[in-house]
């Protein structure tokens, strides 16, 4: 096979995990793309696909074997490479090879940008692709995740990503505002800053914390019209970053503070930094000062030794607090990590019962937040149009893609996706708003 008759290969991914584990695809994809190969969304199109994975925790484990043997499946058909990257290869790639033995290749995180000499190793032909800076968009055209960071110090007790991805290290500032750049180029309005942690941006590379400044550089950039922070950890959002959001046109009123629990045994028990008092400090501040940022964040149920006291704590927190976008994780037994051998392991029964209450007990408060919000107006940014029930689907800058809620609006001759208007809401009903364009 000649090289001109391996670029008339299509190329197809299946990304899993987390948007920064997505970052790694598009990166790869852009320069398979670059080299001269087709690439398709549509995998069953393509002759070579890649299973992009995540290996978090023991599901996300689960549902990447599970694509991995669908598509090996397909080799006895069109597929003819089947190639694995991300947190699985990282995590288990030694247990791997032997069980999947017709996987064509394993790549590790830290060899992505060989991934155009592995496919051309596969086909038996020699070459040295240069690696080149680049994004292929695999979202909605109109915003991006823009990751400033790998890797994790935090050294959670229930977390695998230290071991996984390596200690914490960001990118070089100038690097990242090249990238943004490029990404508006491309027609992307909404930039959302991904890591493990964005609050410890800068620290290992610069000796002092730059988020901020990342942030306004940012700002500078045209077309760029909404900047939104994900995964700042309650013990380093301080005031100045506050007033950043609150103070900077270009950044949404919004943001990820993953706090986990509130119960401080539980806290210590994780090896979090913050206490009971500090969670309820920031979230108390944050509501009487800076009124206008949403508070998003994430809590684990069923962690080893929780008892009802201490989940009920939880509960009464949730109501207490009136946060507007939580998600829930049931706690999974990680190996190698320190939660792994604690005693008094939550039976999995308890665990699913608790995250249904906590998941009902969060959908009163929001429900009770957002019915406030009918009859203002509020800036919508158009993501998509829904044939079957024949609204636009969009977001507020209180709502982030994917995990919070949307806004349905009425059909209008203006609408475009990806721009952002001001619409009134009208209605909300079961985790839904509704709009009209002003």
């Amino acid at each position: 096979m000649t090289l001109e008759e391996l670029k008339e290969k299509k190329v197809s991914a299946i990304s899993l995990g987390c948007d920064k584990n997505r970052v790694d695809l598009e990166k790869m994809l852009y320069n398979i793309k670059n080299f001269g190969f087709t690439v398709t969304e549509n995998p069953l199109e393509a002759q070579i696909i890649i299973v992009n994975t995540c290996a978090f925790i023991g599901p996300a484990v689960s549902e990447a074997i599970e694509n991995i043997i669908a598509v090996i499946l397909e080799k006895q058909n069109r597929v003819e490479k089947v190639i694995v990257t991300g947190c699985l290869v990282n995590r288990y790639e030694a247990e791997l090879k032997p069980r999947l033995t017709e996987v064509d290749a394993f790549v590790q995180v830290k060899d992505n940008d060989k991934i155009v000499d592995v496919i051309l190793g596969l086909y038996n032909l020699s070459g040295k692709y240069k690696y080149k800076n680049g994004r292929l968009i695999t979202n909605l055209p109109h915003y991006a995740y823009l990751k400033i960071a790998d890797g994790c110090d935090n050294g959670c007790a229930y977390c695998t990503i230290p071991r996984i991805r390596g200690r914490y290290r960001s990118t070089p500032m100038e690097e990242l505002v090249v990238e943004a750049k490029d990404l508006a180029k491309q027609g992307v309005k909404e930039l959302i800053l991904v890591a493990q942690d964005i609050t410890r941006y800068g620290i290992d590379i610069y000796d002092e914390y730059k988020l901020i400044p990342l942030i306004k550089e940012l700002s500078k950039i045209k077309g760029i019209k909404w900047i939104r922070l994900h995964y700042c950890y309650p013990e380093m959002v301080t005031d100045e970053l506050l007033k950043e959001i609150v103070t900077n046109p270009k950044v949404c009123k919004y943001i990820d503070v993953p706090m986990q629990h509130i119960d401080d045994k539980i806290l210590k028990e994780m090896n979090r930094r913050s206490s009971e008092q500090d969670i309820r400090n920031l979230v108390a501040n944050i509501k009487q000062n800076y009124p206008e940022i949403a508070i998003r964040t994430t809590f684990i149920v069923g962690f080893p030794g929780e008892t009802r006291k201490q989940f009920n704590k939880l509960l009464d927190f949730l109501k207490e607090a009136r946060l507007n976008n939580v998600g829930f994780f049931a706690y999974c037994k990680e190996e190698k990590t320190k939660a792994y051998f604690m005693k008094k392991q939550v039976s999995n029964f308890v665990k699913r019962r608790r995250l249904k209450k906590a998941q009902t007990v969060q959908e009163q408060v929001a429900n009770a937040l957002n019915i406030d919000i009918i009859g203002q107006a509020v800036d919508v940014i158009v993501d998509a149009y829904d044939d079957e029930v024949g609204y636009y689907i969009g977001r507020t800058q209180q709502n982030s893609p994917e995990v919070d809620f949307v806004v349905l609006l009425e059909e209008n001759p203006n609408i475009k996706y990806g721009e952002i208007f001001k619409a009134k809401i009208t209605d909300y009903t079961m985790g839904v708003f509704k709009g009209e364009i002003i």
